[in-house]
């Protein structure tokens, strides 16, 4: 179940073609499997569902914003005309939907990891 409908997209971006809302519902579902997959997701939380859907539309936008240009994958480029050039680099060449370091912080994700060893004693010769 996605956390953001396609009309929450456009009212945070730009109007969508038909073919783009079609795109944009199937990846605001991939969005909310991501999600699903890293936070602990609470129904009751007002507060959580607006972040929610406030991410899995920033995800969204991220990864249509680098399909839209028919350039998926590029990472970089230079535009030169006599002795005039422009460089560029595309920020998500990949396309690909992730959280900011931002968004994990609103949602309470951390990559921390806390462990322990044990001890060999008497292992070593």
């Amino acid at each position: 179940m996605a956390y953001a409908t396609v009309s929450d997209l456009m009212q945070r971006w730009r109007l969508l073609s038909d073919a783009e809302q079609a795109r944009a519902e199937v990846m605001l579902d991939d969005a909310a499997t991501i999600l699903d997959a890293t936070v602990d997701i609470d129904e009751d939380d007002a507060k959580q569902a607006a972040l929610l859907k406030t991410v899995s539309c920033s995800m969204v936008k991220r990864a249509m914003v680098s399909m839209s240009d028919g350039m998926l994958g590029v990472s970089q480029g230079t535009i030169s005309a006599d002795i005039y050039s422009q460089t560029f680099q595309f920020s998500n060449p990949g396309g690909d939907m992730y959280l900011t370091q931002m968004e994990k912080r609103l949602l309470g994700v951390t990559n921390s990891y806390i462990g322990s060893i044990p001890a060999a004693v008497g292992w070593c010769r």
